[in-house]
């Protein structure tokens, strides 16, 4: 019997690409490939792409590099957002021996099976947007203790920012039944927490299939598929990864403060709070609306977490507009940030607006917004000490500690306890710990 061929990942970006690649992991070992640590030496490499930065060429240069470094030999694979987006300049990255886009990725085995096959047909292209219109379901799975299931991809709108729509197609939804049989088999895998994920996850109820001239069918609305997996007795916890505030109803909100399952954690994009720049970028929004969800979450769920992100440095972002950002987000009762620093994209509509912000004006407000986030974090996790909260336990990187995160997502580290570890137990939160990032806690 012939040593199998090893394969090795790394994924740029978000959650939605962590569960893409996991897919592709196993559709690998299900044919016989042996997948391998990406720092090890592979017969094939694959590079799962993001496109939110224009950092994305640098970054896959690099680790195209070190790649080749381990394994001169290997062959090579870039697929995900920024292939989809750019194959041409990908394909001339030296090393690169295969370029496959968003539509393509999860047939990449038809092109990788037979190596010398593949090299001697040259670079495959990444297709027309058009061609990534259908939906590819995918959960991630390694030796964590969560897991992250897509269940929506795409996106129709039309932020004058973003290129996610070029590259990842129109809005489409996987079946309810379809995600249910999932959060089944990821359960049944071992893991107690799924986190539910998509380009625009409150958008779930488009079609799983868009066909060219006809309206894309309707599935349920995001607030059915919550009810439904708030059935699955198999499931201990669920998480909502990021939905738009336009699309967090007061339903969903009212229906997560009474789950058992769905955790008291909302992560929603702001980007601005300002409402002049929030048109330019063409939010569906105005920062009212936002600040309304805030408000009703806190109503609804005193303790819960909720973080934002935000964009600094759009065009047109005068000194005014952010200030009145810094202090909307300042005046919000929110646990933390994901602060962006804007970056020109190519076929973007933002990308021929004047009023350019200078690079170190974007990098001073990015800073100014990182320090306001860490106070919010830090007063967050003061608020809660000397009260209880359940932890779903996890490897720690020093081995006489476990870390976890509590229901509202404060990360706690405690004393290593035999037969805790993947368990969700009640602890009590001491105090911050030396670094501030977590909160030292013990078992109750």
């Amino acid at each position: 019997m012939s040593t199998p061929r090893t394969v090795a990942f790394h994924t740029l970006g978000c959650k939605l690409n962590y569960s893409e690649t996991s897919a592709l992991a196993r559709l690998f070992e299900n044919n016989g490939y042996m997948p391998v640590k990406f720092e090890e030496e592979a017969d094939i490499y694959v590079l799962n792409t993001c496109s939110v930065t224009e950092q994305a060429d640098r970054e896959c240069r690099k680790i195209v590099r070190q790649a080749m470094r381990r394994s001169p030999g290997a062959f090579v694979v870039v697929t995900g957002c920024y292939a989809q987006l750019k194959p041409q300049e990908i394909s001339e990255i030296p090393g690169v021996d295969l370029v496959l886009g968003a539509g393509e990725k999860f047939r990449i085995l038809d092109y990788v099976d037979d190596l010398s096959k593949a090299q001697g047909k040259g670079m495959v292209q990444a297709g027309d947007v058009r061609d990534v219109n259908t939906f590819n379901a995918s959960f991630s799975f390694g030796d964590r203790t969560r897991s992250f299931l897509k269940v929506q991809d795409g996106c129709d709108y039309k932020c004058s920012f973003c290129t996610i729509p070029q590259a990842r197609g129109a809005s489409r939804s996987d079946t309810v039944e379809n995600v249910l049989n999932n959060a089944r088999e990821i359960a049944r895998r071992g893991a107690r927490e799924i986190v539910l994920t998509g380009v625009n996850l409150g958008d779930f109820g488009n079609g799983t299939e868009v066909i060219e001239g006809q309206t894309p069918r309707k599935e349920a609305l995001f607030a059915d598929l919550v009810v439904e997996l708030d059935k699955l007795d198999e499931v201990a916890r669920f998480r909502i990864s990021s939905i738009e505030p336009n699309l967090l109803t007061d339903e969903i909100i009212a229906f997560v403060a009474k789950s058992a399952r769905f955790m008291p954690h909302f992560h929603i994009p702001l980007q601005s709070g300002n409402n002049k720049q929030l048109r330019e970028m063409r939010r569906r929004y105005r920062r009212e609306l936002y600040a309304e969800r805030v408000e009703s979450i806190k109503k609804h769920m005193p303790h819960a977490c909720i973080g934002c992100d935000v964009i600094v440095g759009f065009p047109g972002e005068t000194e005014d507009d952010f200030l009145e950002t810094y202090q909307f987000i300042k005046d919000l009762d929110i646990s933390y940030l994901h602060v962006f620093t804007y970056s020109e994209r190519t076929n973007t509509l933002a990308a021929e607006m004047t009023g350019v912000v200078p690079v170190e004006e974007r990098r001073r407000r990015n800073q100014a917004l990182r320090g306001l986030s860490e106070m919010k974090r830090r007063a967050f996790y003061q608020e809660h000490a000397a009260t209880a909260r359940p932890v779903l336990l996890e490897h720690h990187r020093d081995p006489s500690l476990l870390s976890g995160f509590t229901d509202n997502y404060i990360k706690v580290e405690v004393p290593a306890r035999a037969g805790t570890l993947n368990e969700i137990l009640n602890v009590s939160l001491d105090n911050l710990s030396a670094d501030a990032e977590s909160m030292v806690a013990s078992f109750v």
